[in-house]
């Protein structure tokens, strides 16, 4: 489900348990799957220095729930935020896959940059551009349980309707922006896996 790099810049942060056994990496692989189905929890397991994250569904409404296909991220990153997303950044819910084998399991989602659902605007809300994407999952091998974010083809977003958002798109869009998501997503991993030795 991860699209194959071809352009801009990628990240990818992993993280992984081995459990000491087959019934206990079952166990604890639910745990990260419901951790990871916990969106609007990110910014707690992820620390206090990274987004937060809400998830609204195709209707406008905040919803707690597994993320679904057509379901948006409305992502609040520290700093200022964009005029034409009304102070936040927005991405949309493409794909979820849940698989289920003899020996393994894996569970995530593929999100892209969007619009603001709320607004008739078109242009994408998000300092990267809507080639970009970024995946989630939880996976269990045996008794390793692992959490993987994969951004693709990241790429400032350039095509901002007004200056002020053109000015703070290249920016976040840079070097900067790519060190803060690397640092998150990898304090993500390390939050949905946060405990297993206990487990």
């Amino acid at each position: 489900m991860v699209p194959q790099q071809e352009d801009g810049k990628s990240i990818t942060a992993e993280s992984r348990v081995e459990l000491a056994g087959h019934r206990k990496a079952i166990l604890f692989y639910n745990i990260a799957k419901e951790r990871l189905q916990q969106v609007h929890k990110w910014h707690e397991m992820a620390g206090a220095l990274s987004a937060r994250f809400t998830l609204i569904d195709k209707n406008g409404m905040e919803v707690n729930r597994p993320p679904e296909p057509g379901d948006y991220f409305r992502v609040d990153i520290p700093g200022p935020g964009r005029v034409n997303g009304e102070g936040y950044d927005w991405v949309r819910v493409e794909k979820v896959v849940n698989q289920i084998l003899p020996n393994s399991e894996i569970y995530g989602f593929q999100v892209r940059p969007a619009r603001d659902p709320e607004k008739k605007d078109e242009d994408i809300a998000h300092f990267f551009s809507s080639d970009s994407t970024s995946s989630f999952f939880v996976h269990r091998n045996g008794h390793i349980v692992s959490a993987f974010v994969f951004d693709r083809n990241i790429k400032p977003n350039k095509d901002a309707g007004n200056i002020v958002d053109k000015i703070r798109d290249m920016m976040t869009g840079s070097a900067g922006m790519l060190i803060f998501s690397k640092l998150q997503w990898k304090a993500l991993t390390e939050g949905l896996l946060q405990g297993a030795a206990q487990k």
